[in-house]
């Protein structure tokens, strides 16, 4: 989701092209180490800790035409029965800046809390469906402010245009292939509606290699053969996490007579992980704590390096519960 942050990112478009479908060799159960996650167990209706996310705010359309002004208010941004809610509402406001609409939504983001270069990237999310909805999980180059956009680089692991219910994409942005020419892939539900339960959206993301996946089903493979002529592969530093719910824009375009508000955007987990031992340069932030057995540790619970991903899920599903 190319959006222009307080940040400095410009306008959102892409156009399709089909990516290579392969069975993966990297699959998630197979030596992931967790560096970070958030599993939203917060008291009802406070906000998403500070220590993990920054919460923006602002409504000046972030560069796709957006109607929605993004707040931090509970309405629009809480902890809910173990999930992040982010809900779109349609209403009259003005922010504290003197700009008005007619919507209001949220959007959050680690930088400058948690970055990582490589790894495993997924969160479980329930996307909201309607003319007009715009859910996005995906990443950002840290070096956004320096080197601009696209040169610092984009990975869209999930966006979903509302009134496509059954069909999400996933994109990749940088010099020579954004907006309109980003490199972009798409998955469809063979059955169902992505807004009728929880799917985990991941990518896996190695040096010179990127792979989409929905319910850890590989999908789209993405390497520098994908691009075109003469435009340079960003994917080589650390990027940040953002998740928001867009009201409008250049995807999904505005709602309508149809559009049933409030909608929201459930994300029950992010978890990120990294191969084996996490180097010092890899991943940064302050918001979890590395251990020196080489694995991480969060609240109380200690996740060694030689546990596979599907020991870590097994552990903090039953912390969650």
């Amino acid at each position: 989701m190319a959006v222009l942050l307080a940040l400095g990112c410009p306008i959102y478009g892409a156009h399709s092209s089909p990516g290579r479908f392969a069975s993966s060799d990297n699959s998630p159960g197979r030596d992931w180490v967790m560096t970070w996650d958030d599993e939203f167990n917060g008291p009802n209706g406070s906000p998403p800790a500070k220590n993990r996310w920054v919460t923006e705010t602002g409504g000046n359309s972030w560069g796709n035409h957006e109607l929605e002004y993004y707040t931090a208010r509970s309405q629009n941004l809480r902890q809910e029965d173990g999930h992040l809610v982010i809900e779109a509402r349609k209403e009259e406001f003005t922010g504290s800046d003197g700009v008005a609409g007619h919507y209001t939504s949220a959007r959050v983001m680690t930088h400058g809390l948690f970055s990582q270069a490589y790894g495993r990237f997924e969160a479980r999310i329930k996307v909201p469906f309607g003319q007009g909805m715009w859910p996005a999980f995906w990443l950002l180059g840290d070096d956004f402010s320096k080197a601009g956009w696209p040169a610092c680089g984009e990975i869209d692991i999930m966006e979903n245009s509302g009134a496509v219910r059954s069909t999400i994409r996933s994109s990749l942005n940088g010099p020579g292939y954004s907006d309109t020419q980003a490199i972009t892939s798409s998955f469809t539900l063979p059955h169902g509606h992505f807004s009728d339960d929880f799917h985990v959206f991941a990518v896996e993301w190695a040096p010179g290699i990127i792979r989409f996946y929905v319910d850890d089903q590989l999908y789209a493979t993405r390497t520098p053969a994908d691009l075109p002529n003469g435009s340079r592969w960003v994917f080589d530093h650390t990027f940040f996490l953002v998740l928001n719910l867009a009201v409008g824009g250049n995807l999904p375009g505005r709602p309508d007579s149809s559009t049933v508000f409030p909608q929201r955007m459930l994300v029950d987990y992010v978890r990120v992980y990294s191969r084996g031992k996490v180097s010092s340069g890899a991943a940064r932030g302050v918001g979890w704590q590395s251990s020196p057995e080489g694995g991480a540790r969060d609240g109380g619970i200690l996740l060694p390096a030689i546990y596979p991903s599907f020991i870590v899920r097994s552990v903090l599903a039953f912390r969650k519960n």
